[in-house]
Formats: structure tokens, C-alpha cells, sequence
């Protein structure tokens, strides 16, 4: 296994791109993904892989205290990658089953992170391999764990706009769905929060139709879906958002409603439908804010006026 697993990773690229085996096209790395690529397995190794493969045992669960992975599953990387995250960063579905086989309930090797904390889950999600992602959640995969941006699957998902992948993330944890729709990433967002910003329609609909909640606040500022709609201009996001139910009254840390972020704004159709709905006090800036550009207005002519009196009287 040792010598195979070497074949497969001494091929790493170094400008970033990966290569999909058996497809002519590159794919370029973004931040979400492992910074490895590797070249197209020659036919031989992938073979020889597989060989090494079928004289290993699947292993029962078994107590934590007694788990000795096997040498295979030790390798890794220099950027943490194992086996099962290199096969599908690749695609090689055939290959990726066939890990994740061999690892049937094997907590440590199923979650285990690679440098930038991913786990195989969150690269299935990133690759858009949702039957990898549902082979992984079968073989026990723990889709809580977050990677280096605080992230879970459900959010790469969410922030992504994959449908197939919050599907499967939906449909593998109907028991654990309640507290993934509350996580927050290290930014402080929900995955509401995620679809909003990047104006996900669909998957808004969804994740509040699953219980997400809808007047959730970010920490940094305590922006809400509705407050970052707002700030995208995004029309169809504002309505759909109040058709089920957002709060137009709930304030920003700074006090500020969402029909009050419209001012200076250029969609007055999102401004129009705000007023109608918000309270009075939550409709315009607060008049403190006139009052004061108004006084330093004032202050300002006073000192152009005594300027020139003083010139006069030179003079």
C-alpha cells in the first residue's frame, strides 16, 4: 500500500491547478479547496492500489481506547491529505468508494482534517459529488465538523448554492438538523446567512422552511437576512424573506432597521415597501444624526462669518 500511495502523491502539482483523472480539463483551486493536485493515475498504480486494497479487512466498530488504524490510513500528505481526500478531489469515485468501504465507521479516518481542517465531507461538497457525500454519511461521517473558516458541509453548501449538496446534508440529518441550521461560522454567519448574501433563493426557501431561523443576527454587527438584502438590493430576497414572516422592525447593534439602511440607496421599490411596513420610529435616521450635521453646518457659517469680520477689521 505504501509504495502505491507514493506513486499517487508524488505527482503533486505546484501551481495549484488539479487535474481530474480521466478528464481533459483543470480545475483551478480557490481557497475553499486543498492547495494539492495531483496528475492522472498511471493505470498500473491505480491498479496496484486497488490490489493492496482487497487483502485489507473492513473493520467493525469498535472501542476507541483499542483503535489501531492501519498503516494506510496514516499517510498523508504535506497538505494533510490522505487517500480518501485526494481521491475525491480527483473524482475518482471508483476509488473514494472503495476507501470509504474500507472505513466503515472509522470516526478518526472518515473525519480525519486535512491542513486547511477539511474533512473528505466538506471536499464532496466542494467538488459537487453529492453520491460521495451520502456514501461518507453511510459510512458514518460526522457532518459537524467545521473547517478553518469555521464551516461546516451544510454551509459550503449554502454559501456554494448547491441544491444537490444541501440536499444531502438535509436528508442525512434529519436528527441533527436543527443545531447545524443555528452554527455560526468564524464570521459570525448562519447558512441562512451565507444564501442570503449570496442571493440563493431557492435554498433560503428551503433552509427556512426546515426551521432555520429567519431573524437570526450576525454577532459582529447583528445584521438579519432582511438587513443584508437590503444591503444587496436584492428585491426578490426582501419579498421572499417577508413573505415568510422576517422581522422589519429587529435593529442592527447600531440600531438601525432595514427600511433605514435604504437610505442613500438606489432601489426606491425596496424603500417604498419598507416604509409601508415599519414602524414610524424604525423609518427614517434618527433625527439626532440631522441634528448634528446640521449644528456643524451652522458652526461652520458662524466661523466663516467671524473670519470675515476679522479681515474687515485688519483691513
Amino acid at each position: 500500500m505504501t509504495t502505491s500511495y507514493t506513486d499517487y502523491s508524488r505527482n503533486m502539482m505546484m501551481d495549484g491547478d488539479i487535474r481530474m483523472p480521466g478528464k481533459d480539463k483543470l480545475l483551478q483551486a480557490t481557497e475553499d479547496r486543498t492547495d494539492s493536485g495531483l496528475d492522472s493515475l498511471r493505470e498500473e498504480d491505480y491498479n496496484n492500489m486497488l490490489k493492496d486494497m482487497q487483502n485489507l479487512s473492513i473493520p467493525m466498530e469498535q472501542n476507541i481506547q483499542d483503535y489501531e488504524p492501519e498503516a494506510w490510513k496514516m499517510q498523508a500528505n504535506e497538505d494533510g491529505d490522505t487517500l480518501l481526500h485526494l481521491a475525491i478531489i480527483h473524482e475518482d469515485k471508483e476509488l473514494a468508494v472503495e476507501v470509504i468501504k474500507r472505513s466503515y465507521r472509522d470516526a478518526f479516518y472518515l473525519n480525519r482534517q486535512n491542513n486547511l481542517h477539511q474533512t473528505p465531507l466538506h471536499l464532496a461538497i466542494i467538488t459537487d459529488q453529492p453520491e460521495i457525500a451520502a456514501t461518507l454519511f453511510e459510512a458514518g461521517c460526522d457532518p459537524e465538523v467545521r473547517d478553518y473558516r469555521g464551516n461546516t458541509a451544510l454551509h459550503i453548501a449554502c454559501e456554494k448554492g448547491s441544491l444537490h449538496g444541501v440536499g444531502v446534508v438535509v436528508q442525512n440529518c434529519k436528527t441533527r438538523l436543527s443545531p447545524l441550521l443555528q452554527y455560526t461560522n468564524y464570521n459570525g454567519h448562519t447558512c441562512l446567512h451565507l444564501a442570503s448574501s449570496n442571493g440563493f433563493l431557492a435554498i433560503v426557501e428551503d433552509l427556512i422552511r426546515l426551521g432555520a431561523d429567519i431573524n437570526a443576527q450576525e454577532p459582529c454587527n447583528g445584521r438579519t437576512a432582511l438587513h443584508m438584502a437590503v444591503d444587496k438590493q436584492n428585491e426578490a430576497l426582501m419579498f421572499l424573506l417577508l413573505k415568510y414572516g422576517a422581522d422589519v422592525n429587529r435593529v442592527t447593534y447600531q440600531g438601525y432597521s432595514a427600511c433605514q439602511l435604504t437610505w442613500g440607496r438606489s432601489n426606491l421599490q425596496i424603500q417604498q415597501h419598507l416604509l409601508a411596513l415599519t414602524e414610524t420610529s424604525l423609518q427614517y435616521l434618527p433625527e439626532s444624526e440631522d441634528e448634528d450635521s446640521s449644528e456643524s453646518e451652522s458652526e461652520a457659517d458662524d466661523e466663516v462669518i467671524i473670519i470675515s469680520h476679522m479681515i474687515v477689521y485688519y483691513h
